[in-house]
């Protein structure tokens, strides 16, 4: 199965995809946009040129499994790609992703514009990747 990841941002939102496989998660872009619905049509057109057949989205939660605004605003955001997609859409704790993703840049010796540039898409993987391990482990 296709799957496609979205490391949504008010500024700047990754994308990540796997192969049919579901073994290989990797970075496709970053998409930068301000306005929810545009970003929602940018998105909905991603995964229709890469034929996805199911979108995770981060779901950023508090350190204590709460959800805050951010994670509000990321159902918010859900509900726009259902109106815009007829394909499944769940959610993964995207708890440490960019952080993981900054550890991950640091490790390649990346830095500056670049840096910024594909964070957000480091992020997508990371949430694809732990969503993957997921499904193989049957939880």
């Amino acid at each position: 199965m296709i799957i496609m990841s979205v490391d949504y941002g008010r500024a700047r939102t990754g994308i990540a995809v796997c192969d049919r496989d579901e073994v290989l998660a990797s970075p496709v872009t970053v998409i930068k946009e301000y306005n929810m619905e545009k970003l929602a049509d940018k998105v909905a057109d991603a995964a229709k040129e890469r034929k996805s057949e199911l979108i995770v989205l981060g779901l950023p939660k508090n350190m204590d499994g709460s959800e805050g605004e951010s994670a509000e605003n990321v159902r918010v955001f859900a509900g726009l790609l259902s109106e815009r997609l007829d394909i499944d859409i769940v959610f993964q704790d995207e708890r440490c992703t960019t952080v993981t993703a900054h550890e991950y840049l640091n490790i390649t010796d990346t830095r500056g514009k670049k840096r910024k540039a594909v964070v957000d898409s480091v992020a997508a993987v990371i949430i694809l990747e732990d969503h993957l391990r997921r499904r193989r482990n049957g939880k």
